[in-house]
């Protein structure tokens, strides 16, 4: 009994690691820096984590299906580079955006051919396609940053309604979306379908190969949109892959109470686990605390929020 209760317990802070850890941070941040809850650095941070949230939708789709994209970080690159040179080659601001994203989306479709036509382990098809995006990034840049300016990006990462930034209220469309489409159509049934058991699904009617291939390739074009922000933000399209953002959408993910063996899907609870990781990096830059110790605590959180997903109710 008292280890029934034990094991209660500890599913109920695995289940909610990600409010719990958002709001203590809060508190704990809000009072070690008074700066950290004006206004300016909620923005800063809004802004900021909508990347994050993006690619933590995306990685969620895959990793419900019981797989998981570690070319996500390199795709978001190659649909930032998509976007550079086709601006650069004198595209107003929309086609070059389509660019962004049919560049990312093609990732993705090879992604999805080579897991669920090729049979290749969803590990080894990303790491190589992660592999092989990298290297086009650079030899396309000739690894250089392209410089891009437009009106278009400096309304999307200036423009506000209110006081929420529009890169946030793109995020926050996304995430919604995302939930409609996972817990409320058929095709959303399907993915937590395969990634529960893909014999049964596929005994049931379900078309396993093209659900598997149509996560990686959402989640790819997602890839593609946050890349417009991540242009946005920086001004320009920088070839050299940013890994973190691929540790960080998985982290997300953990810490959101999504299972890695899939199956248990879960769109609002990474959402608030790449808000969480967002918080914790701002809090210690506001510490002063070095920017080489913030993996390590972002690392930790991950590691605890793990181990607490082995008592998740199933």
């Amino acid at each position: 009994m008292a280890a029934l209760a034990e094991a209660r317990h500890l599913s109920f802070w695995a289940e909610n690691a990600a409010p719990i850890g958002l709001v203590v941070l809060v508190v704990v941040f809000s009072i070690l820096s008074p700066t950290f809850l004006t206004l300016g650095n909620l923005t800063a941070m809004l802004v900021a984590g909508a990347i994050l949230v993006i690619l933590a939708v995306a990685q969620s789709f895959v990793i419900t299906t019981g797989g998981i994209d570690l070319s996500i970080s390199a795709t978001m690159t190659i649909g930032a580079v998509g976007f550079g040179l086709a601006f650069r080659a004198g595209l107003p601001f929309w086609p070059a955006a389509a660019v962004a994203l049919a560049s990312a989306t093609v990732i993705g479709l090879v992604n999805g051919l080579l897991i669920a036509k090729g049979k290749v382990t969803d590990f080894i098809a990303t790491l190589g396609t992660l592999g092989v995006a990298t290297g086009a990034a650079l030899i396309l840049t000739d690894g250089r940053p392209i410089s891009v300016f437009s009106t278009e990006l400096l309304t999307l990462t200036t423009g506000k309604i209110g006081f929420l930034p529009y890169p946030f209220l793109l995020a926050a469309v996304v995430a919604v979306l995302a939930w409609v489409v996972m817990f409320r159509t058929r095709y959303g049934l399907h993915v937590q379908a395969v990634g529960g058991s893909e014999e049964a699904a596929v005994a049931n009617g379900v078309k396993a190969p093209r659900v598997r291939i149509a996560v990686y390739v959402w989640a790819a074009a997602l890839a593609g949109l946050a890349s417009l922000l991540l242009v946005a933000r920086i001004g320009a399209a920088e070839p050299a892959i940013n890994t973190t953002y691929l540790l960080n959408s998985i982290a997300a993910v953990v810490l959101g109470g999504v299972s890695l063996t899939g199956g248990r899907a879960k769109i609002v609870g990474p959402v608030l686990g790449a808000l969480l990781l967002t918080a914790l990096t701002n809090g210690l830059t506001l510490l002063a605390v070095s920017q080489f110790y913030q993996p390590l605590a972002v690392g930790l959180v991950v590691v605890l929020a793990a181990l607490l997903t082995r008592y998740q109710k199933r």
